[in-house]
């Protein structure tokens, strides 16, 4: 059971660094259009809601990496 939830773990970790990825992704193609005078106000909210949202799944990503490191000790 134990092995599962470790390899549920896992699976989800890789989830995760994947939506991190493609979140960062679409927030760095907003800020450039920002930059380059292309954003709107929708662009702006957009550029931190995506921020926000990696926030959230950043913090998830670490909760379990913390996992992980805490079952592999024991």
């Amino acid at each position: 059971m134990e092995e599962t939830t470790l390899e549920d773990a896992h699976d989800e970790l890789a989830r995760l660094e994947a939506e991190e990825a493609r979140l960062s992704a679409e927030r760095s193609r907003l800020h450039d259009q920002i930059d380059f005078g292309f954003g709107t106000g929708t662009s702006r909210d957009r550029e931190r809601e995506l921020s926000d949202e990696r926030q959230r799944v950043h913090e998830r990503i670490d909760a379990l990496r913390k996992l992980l490191r805490r079952q592999q000790t024991v």
